[in-house]
C-alpha cells in the first residue's frame, strides 16, 4: 500500500482503529463494536463501562495523536474462524464473538485481524502500510452519539464516536464553516419559523403542510402539470394500498417488506404502496395496446409509503409518507433513445427556475439485479447512447442500478457546496416480462414493451426541504408564499394599505397587509425576518400622490412606484 497513492477512504478507516486503540487504552474493559469510513470522516462504536461526555473527545484525540505519531504498522493476519470464535468467546467480547457468528452463517472459513502496535481488530481492510502515512490527514473528532447494535433498535444501545477527516486543515475549516451555516438553515426550524411546516410525534415523519407551506407545494405542483401537459402526458390517480401478491410479482416485495407497511382485511393482505410502478402497470393491462398507442405516458402524484426507523427519520429529508412527481412510460424498444431524450428536456424544464448545478450520472448493474446481464447490458447502453444524443455530460455509478434497470440519476449541487441525490430515469425491461406486458406491433407480431420509471423532483417533501436550506427560507418571488406585504407607517394609514393589498390580490399577487400597531421599523424588521420579497411602505405621501414605496429584501429601498409596475416587476421574475 505504501508504494501507491492512498485513498482518503483508506486512510480514515485506518484511522478508526487508531480511535478504537485510543479508547480501549482509556477504557480497558470496553468491548468494540464497529468502525468504518463514512462520508467526510470514520466512527467507532463501544460498548463502555461510563457514558462518554464532550470533555473526553480532547483526550481520546490526544491519545491518538500520540500513537499516529509511534510510526506503528498495521499488521495483517489469518485465523480460522473457529480458533477466532474460541478465542473471542474466552476473551468475552460479546460483540466481536456475534460478528464472527455471523461471518461462519455466511461460510467464511477464515477471517482476518489487523494489528496496530499493541492493539488488534476484527477486519477484513484494507487500511495503510503505518500511521506513517495517517500524519498528513487532519482529522477532527467531532460528536458522541447513541447508536444500536448492528442498527437494530431491538439490541444493546452503544456510543457512537464520530469523527471528520479531510486532506488538508482548509477542507476542515470550509467543511465545519458550511455546516455551521447548515445549522442556520435548517429546513426543519425555518419551517416552523416561516409558518411552513411542521412536525408531530403522533405522525412521525410526516409532514403537517401549513397554508404557506401548501402554497410551495402547489406552486411546483402547477409547474409540473403544466409541463407534463406539454409533453403528452395522462395524468392518473391509483390506489395507494394493492394486495401483496402484486408486490410479490413484481420483486418490491423481496427488497422491500422490510421498509412496508401491511394491513390485513377480508382474508388477504394489502400493503401501503412503497413504489408506484405496478399500479401503473395494471392499468397498462386493462386492454389490448397497439403500436399506435406507444408511448403511453402515465404521469401520477403518487403518495408512497417507507416504514423507516424512527432514529433514520430526518425533517423532510426521510420520511415515511412522501409525494414522487412519478411517471411510468410504455415503449417500443426501437423508441429508447427519443424518449428518454424528451424526458431529459423535461429534466431541463423542471429544473430551469433553480439555480442549482446539476450532475447526471449512469448507474448500472448492481448485485442483486434481476434478470439476465445481457438485457442489462443492452439497457446501459440504450440510456448512456440517449444521453450522448442529448449531448449530456455523465458519470458511472457501479452498481447502483434499481434491482429491475439501469438508470440515470440527477445531483444537484446546493448554495453551501452539498450535493443530493434527486430524479431517476430508469430503463425497466423486466417488469413487463414479469407481467407479461405486450403490445401489437405494426407486422401483427405481439412483442414486449419497455417501461420507463421517471421521477424527477423525487420526493416533493424532500425537494421543498433541500430548497428551504438552498435559499435560506428566502424562496425565489415566484415561489414565495407571501409575494408583498403592505406595510402602513401608521394606523391612520391601515385603510389604503389594506386597498392596496386588495388591488395585488385581484392581480394575482400573493399579497397581504401588515395591519399591526407597531412602528414602521419594527413591520419592516418582522417581514424580512419572513423572508418576504417585496415590502411596501404607504404613508400620507404614497396616499397623496396614488403611488407606493418599494422595498426589496436584501436590496433595501427601490423608491416610489405604481402597483402596476410591481405587478409587471413579480410577474416578470417567473
Amino acid at each position: 500500500m505504501s508504494g501507491k497513492k492512498i485513498n482518503l477512504e483508506v486512510k480514515c478507516h485506518s484511522l478508526s482503529h487508531i480511535l478504537a486503540a485510543a479508547v480501549i487504552e482509556m477504557f480497558p474493559e470496553g468491548e468494540l463494536g464497529i468502525g468504518p469510513s463514512i462520508e467526510n470522516g470514520f466512527y467507532y462504536d463501544f460498548d463502555l463501562p461510563r457514558t462518554l461526555i464532550p470533555e473526553d473527545l480532547p483526550l481520546i484525540e490526544e491519545k491518538m495523536r500520540a500513537l499516529i505519531k509511534k510510526n506503528l504498522k498495521f499488521e495483517k493476519a489469518e485465523m480460522a474462524i473457529d480458533e477466532a470464535i474460541k478465542k473471542a468467546k474466552d476473551s468475552k467480547h460479546h460483540l466481536k464473538l456475534e460478528l464472527l457468528e455471523d461471518l461462519k452463517k455466511e461460510g467464511n472459513k477464515t477471517v482476518s485481524f489487523y494489528k496496530t502496535g499493541d492493539f488488534v481488530d476484527l477486519c477484513k481492510g484494507p487500511h495503510v502500510a503505518s500511521t506513517q502515512d495517517l500524519k498528513a490527514v487532519t482529522f477532527k473528532l467531532d460528536r458522541i452519539s447513541g447508536a444500536y447494535w448492528k442498527g437494530d433498535e431491538k439490541n444493546k444501545m452503544l456510543q457512537r464516536i464520530y469523527a471528520l477527516a479531510f486532506e488538508t486543515e482548509e477542507h476542515l475549516r470550509k467543511f465545519i464553516e458550511n455546516r455551521e451555516k447548515a445549522q442556520l438553515r435548517d429546513h426543519r426550524r425555518l419551517g416552523a419559523r416561516l409558518g411552513l411546516f411542521t412536525f408531530h410525534e403522533e405522525a412521525p415523519g410526516m409532514a403537517f403542510f401549513h397554508a404557506k407551506g401548501t402554497v410551495i407545494f402547489n406552486l411546483l405542483v402547477e409547474r409540473w402539470r403544466k409541463i407534463q401537459k406539454e409533453h403528452g402526458y395522462q395524468e392518473v390517480r391509483l390506489p395507494d394500498l394493492l394486495d401483496v401478491k402484486l408486490w410479490k410479482q413484481s420483486g418490491h416485495f423481496d427488497h422491500y417488506k422490510d421498509d412496508m407497511f401491511f394491513v390485513e382485511g377480508d382474508n388477504k393482505t394489502l400493503a401501503l404502496r412503497p413504489m408506484d410502478c405496478p399500479g401503473a402497470i395494471l392499468l397498462y393491462k386493462e386492454g389490448v395496446r397497439s403500436y399506435n398507442d406507444l408511448p403511453m405516458r402515465v404521469s401520477e402524484l403518487g403518495t408512497v409509503y417507507r416504514n423507516e426507523k424512527s432514529g433514520e427519520l430526518h425533517g423532510l429529508f426521510r420520511v415515511q409518507q412522501m409525494t414522487q412527481d412519478d411517471a411510468h412510460i410504455f415503449i417500443a424498444e426501437e423508441m429508447i433513445e427519443d424518449e428518454v431524450g424528451e424526458v431529459i428536456k423535461i429534466l431541463e424544464k423542471i429544473y430551469a427556475p433553480f439555480d442549482m448545478e446539476r450532475e447526471i450520472y449512469l448507474a448500472t448493474r448492481p448485485d442483486d439485479a434481476m434478470g439476465d446481464e445481457k438485457v442489462w447490458e443492452k439497457a446501459e447502453n440504450a440510456l448512456g447512447s440517449a444521453l450522448k444524443k442529448s449531448k449530456i455530460k455523465y458519470g458511472i455509478k457501479e452498481k447502483d442500478g434499481a434491482f429491475y434497470g439501469p438508470k440515470i440519476d440527477i445531483h444537484i449541487n446546493d448554495s453551501l457546496g452539498r450535493t443530493w441525490q434527486m430524479g431517476t430515469i430508469q430503463l425497466d425491461f423486466f417488469m413487463p416480462e414479469r407481467f407479461g406486458l405486450e403490445y401489437v406491433a405494426r407486422d401483427g407480431s405481439l412483442k414486449r414493451p419497455v417501461m420507463i420509471h421517471r421521477a424527477l423532483m423525487g420526493s416533493l417533501e424532500r425537494f421543498i426541504g433541500i430548497i428551504t436550506e438552498h435559499y435560506a427560507g428566502a424562496f425565489p418571488v415566484w415561489l414565495a408564499p407571501v409575494q408583498a406585504v403592505v406595510l402602513p407607517i401608521s394606523d391612520k394609514h391601515n385603510v389604503y394599505a389594506q386597498k392596496i393589498a386588495d388591488k395585488l390580490k385581484k392581480l394575482d399577487i400573493r399579497a397581504e397587509a401588515g395591519l399591526k400597531s407597531e412602528t414602521i421599523g419594527r413591520k419592516i424588521r418582522d417581514a424580512e425576518l419572513k423572508k418576504i420579497p417585496y415590502m411596501i411602505v404607504v404613508g400620507d405621501k404614497e396616499i397623496a400622490e396614488n403611488k407606493i414605496s418599494i422595498r426589496k429584501l436584501g436590496e433595501g429601498d427601490k423608491g416610489q412606484n405604481s402597483v402596476e409596475a410591481l405587478v409587471a416587476e413579480i410577474k416578470g421574475s417567473k
